[in-house]
């Protein structure tokens, strides 16, 4: 199967990623409340959504050398395995502890399937579909967070929160295993046995050096710390504020259902402003709207500000994925992708331990400013980043691994920003 002929992979694959995002998305709030409900103070919750990110720091690039020269599907389902195991463990434990080891292997399963998922859709996308079809792919993701929170919010509240949020994590862990109904022959194998046989691994060195890899990675960072710390804090902001779950749970459903919105009409957005000015627009706005959270707005306007927020941080995921693939040498491009997420990771282990440290000295609200400075900086090196490469802008059948692309992501007639 050529790269463009047939799209019912990525729809399945659309299914599959919307199921297992959706029961992190529910588990994610509910271990929260459930590490509330067992003594958790703002700074524990900060270790606890830090630790979901510590065991895949470790494992992703290895994980993307794997790929690189063998084939996606199989991170897949063992993905969907411990993503499940580690919602239905986290609602099973009864102690701080526990509760972060299992976060931990949600957060390794979490890490699986979505380096095998994307490096499917860069293998199987014609360079010139790869911002389309990266965008559809996160559909998925953002189904996923549109419905978690409100199945959260609808099952946890009452008088017994430790045992509504431990049924939340229970039902998160059923849900997963829905996905994998999608999973059966996903990739192309014939495919596969081309790329086995590609040539030495290439230094990690020389694809952080390639341009464009760096600016993806930070905006890819500063867009999943804001979303990460957003469904983790706002909880906490709402018990502050006197807002009951299943709002928080409606609240952070708007924001995905806006970047939904987003990635369908991400396509003429594009046409329109192009790569680097939208991401310099979105994450500008974005780190605004961050910074007015920490304000005491009422609910419909919190509703208002997150709407728009989710619209901007729907712009930075995808196209950061296209900015590393295509600026990623020859062969490397899924340890190019593993390395974004081993910066999401960072920033997933860094950010919620310092918005812990900074609610626990200046408020819950504060976690939020300091993410519009983050939002801010990436907005800078937005307007720097590669707008398209070879074979982005060419006919149906260009070749993915043209030798243009090898040199940063830069052909000569490609323009600089």
């Amino acid at each position: 199967m050529a790269p463009g002929r047939n799209r019912r992979w990525l729809l399945r694959l659309v299914i599959a990623f919307g199921f297992a995002q959706g029961a992190v998305s529910m588990a994610r709030p509910a271990v929260s409340y459930r590490a509330l409900a067992l003594g958790a103070d703002e700074r524990a919750i900060g270790v606890i959504a830090g630790v979901y990110a510590l065991l895949p720091l470790f494992a992703a690039v290895p994980l993307g050398r794997r790929t690189d020269h063998g084939r996606c599907a199989p991170l897949l389902p063992v993905g969907v395995v411990l993503i499940s195991g580690g919602c239905a463990l986290s609602g099973l434990a009864g102690s701080l502890w526990t509760m972060a080891l299992w976060s931990g292997v949600m957060g390794l399963g979490h890490l699986c399937f979505v380096i095998g998922a994307q490096s499917l859709v860069a293998r199987q996308s014609a360079p010139h579909e790869q911002d389309r079809n990266f965008g559809h792919f996160t559909i998925g993701a953002s189904l996923g967070q549109l419905v978690g929170p409100i199945a959260a919010g609808t099952l946890i509240g009452g008088p017994d929160m430790a045992g509504t949020s431990a049924l939340a994590l229970v039902a998160a862990g059923a849900g997963a295993a829905i996905a994998f109904t999608s999973l059966w022959r996903i990739e192309d194998r014939t495919a596969v046995k081309s790329r086995t046989a590609e040539g030495d691994r290439v230094p990690v060195g020389r694809i952080l050096r390639a341009r464009g890899v760096p600016a993806g990675m930070l905006i890819s960072l500063s867009v999943l710390s804001a979303t990460d710390i957003l469904t983790a804090y706002l909880p906490v902001v709402g018990e502050h504020r006197g807002i009951s779950p299943a709002v928080i749970g409606v609240l952070l459903s708007v924001r995905a259902g806006a970047t939904i919105a987003c990635r369908l009409v991400l396509t003429p957005l594009l046409r329109l402003l192009g790569r680097p000015v939208l991401l310099t627009v979105t994450c500008f706005v974005a780190a605004m709207l961050c910074a007015g959270i920490a304000l005491p707005a009422p609910v419909w306007a919190l509703g208002v500000m997150l709407a728009v927020l989710g619209f901007c941080l729907g712009v930075g995921q995808p196209l950061s994925m296209t900015t590393v693939v295509q600026a990623a040498p020859d062969g490397a491009r899924s340890t190019a992708l593993a390395l974004r997420l081993t910066g999401n990771r960072l920033g997933q282990v860094a950010a919620p331990a310092a918005a812990g440290l900074v609610a626990g000295v200046a408020g819950v609200a504060a976690p939020f400013v300091m993410l519009g400075a983050l939002l801010l900086v990436s907005s800078g090196v937005a307007l720097r980043s590669p707008e398209r490469t070879a074979g982005v802008s060419g006919g149906v059948g260009a070749d993915a691994s043209s030798r243009p692309l090898r040199r940063g992501g830069w052909s000569r007639s490609s323009p600089r920003p």
